[in-house]
């Protein structure tokens, strides 16, 4: 999706936050991405500790919803908040998540740990495709039912490589229409 806002802002209207260690690479691409399908201008923002609160031992992964609370809490910065993080994350009723986010909220998160494959370039288009669908939950957009569209659900890393990086027309207005109401927002 490239934008053409009405009103364009250099100001960031998300902030990347790392959980701890993450691949360098990762967080450009993820930056990149947001700027260069969304138009959405990001601040990768200093690392924070592994979020050990969030801890689950008896399943040895992080409780993504604890991780998105304390995001929320972030008042400084840009309106949305994106952590990412290389632990596996679950929720209550999910065995794993790759990436969850509020609806029209202020926070998403996103794991890179399930994301690998054996060519970089794959694993890297993965991660750019969580980050854009979790963020475009947060823009207040729905799962699609369109097949090739980027919001549409994946719960496995087959459906996911085959969706293409970019949004369906439908979702791609709406994410514009919610970045715009955003940004007039905040200016």
């Amino acid at each position: 999706m490239h934008t053409n806002q009405s009103k364009q802002t250099d100001k960031a209207l998300l902030d990347l936050i790392l959980l701890g260690h993450v691949n360098e690479t990762a967080v450009s691409i993820v930056a990149a991405n947001l700027q260069a399908i969304m138009g959405l201008n990001t601040d990768i923002r200093p690392v924070l500790d592994k979020p050990d609160y969030a801890y689950v031992p008896g399943r040895n992964q992080f409780d993504a919803a604890k991780i998105i609370k304390t995001l929320c809490s972030i008042t400084d910065g840009a309106p949305l908040k994106l952590g990412l993080i290389e632990s596996d994350l679950c929720s209550p009723i999910l065995t794993f998540v790759y990436g969850e986010s509020q609806l029209g909220g202020k926070a998403a998160l996103v794991s890179l740990h399930r994301l690998s494959a054996e060519d970089p370039a794959v694993t890297y288009q993965r991660i750019a495709k969580i980050s854009l669908h979790e963020v475009g939950h947060l823009l207040g957009i729905k799962h699609c039912w369109k097949t090739t569209c980027l919001m549409k659900h994946s719960s496995d890393l087959e459906p996911l490589d085959s969706l293409s990086l970019y949004f369906c027309s439908a979702c791609e207005y709406e994410i514009k229409r919610h970045l715009e109401t955003l940004i007039n927002r905040d200016i």
